[in-house]
């Protein structure tokens, strides 16, 4: 059971990491490339999908960490799922602002303003695919070296 919940773990916070730095690196950066009109069309569908799947994996990272311990793990897998499930309360003061502001129908998709808060919304989600990679690679050091008490 241990074993299989501290794969889960490790997974969901790999698949989180990844996609996240995918945003950071890839994603965000070429939506900003097409002009401020479009990467403001585009980040809503994005915003929207990503949300749902960024929320479950952190969830099912955090309760699995959880499982793992509770069968036998070290807390410190409780402590890196905590680290990872910490990006939606970051999100959800620190980011959130900036979202609803990108959201907003009333917004100019064409000012400089929206530019402003788009590239502020990028150096937020670095902040999150930091977060998701630091709790990735504790995950992966518990895995590997850690060995059980």
């Amino acid at each position: 059971m241990r074993q299989i919940a501290e794969f889960v773990a490790v997974l969901a916070c790999g698949l989180f990491a990844g996609a996240a730095a995918y945003v950071s690196l890839v994603e965000h950066p070429a939506r900003m490339e097409c002009g401020v009109e479009i990467a403001t069309a585009e980040f809503r569908p994005s915003y929207q999908r990503g949300t749902v799947m960024q929320v479950t994996l952190a969830a099912v990272c955090l309760l699995s960490s959880i499982a793992a311990w509770l069968a036998g793990a070290t807390f410190s897998w409780v402590v890196a799922g905590a680290l990872q499930v910490s990006v939606i309360p970051f999100t959800l003061i620190v980011v959130l602002p900036t979202n609803k502001q990108l959201l907003s129908h009333t917004l100019d998709r064409r000012s400089v303003q929206t530019e402003r808060l788009l590239a502020r919304w990028g150096r937020l989600h670095s902040v999150r695919s930091v977060l998701s990679a630091v709790a990735l690679l504790l995950f992966l050091y518990l895995a590997i070296f850690r060995k059980p008490l």
